[in-house]
C-alpha cells in the first residue's frame, strides 16, 4: 500500500476538502497545515482527487523539490504527541506545526 502526503501548497490554504473525502478520516488540521497520517492511510487516493492545489502527492512519486514534506510528514506525529490516535474527528485541530510548515514564508 502506498501513502499520500500533503506539500507546500496547502500551507496557510487547508481548503478542507481531503478531509471530506478521505474514507478513513486520516488527515489531521495542524495550525497552518494539513498532514495524512501515514500509518492510517490506506491508499485510496481520494483526497488527491480532490485537493484544488495539487498539495497532495503518492509519496512514492513526490516531486524532488517537495521531498522533505513526506519525511516531514510523518514527523507531525511524533513531535505533536498524536501518535496514532486512529482518526482526526477524535482529535480535532491540533496548534501544532513542524518546524518546516511553522517557518514557511506566511502566504496571504
Amino acid at each position: 500500500m502506498v501513502a499520500f502526503t500533503v506539500t507546500a501548497a496547502c500551507i496557510d490554504f487547508k481548503d478542507r476538502s481531503c478531509v471530506a473525502a478521505c474514507p478513513v478520516d486520516c488527515i489531521y488540521e495542524g495550525d497552518r497545515c494539513l498532514y495524512i497520517h501515514p500509518d492510517e492511510c490506506i491508499g485510496c487516493g481520494a483526497c488527491e482527487s480532490v485537493c484544488p492545489v495539487e498539495a497532495i502527492w503518492r509519496v512514492d512519486i513526490v516531486p524532488d523539490e517537495l521531498a522533505a514534506f513526506v519525511e516531514d510528514n510523518r514527523r507531525f506525529f511524533v513531535e505533536s504527541g498524536l501518535g496514532t490516535p486512529g482518526g482526526a474527528a477524535v482529535v480535532g485541530p491540533v496548534r501544532y506545526d513542524t518546524a518546516l510548515v511553522a517557518t514557511y514564508p506566511v502566504r496571504p
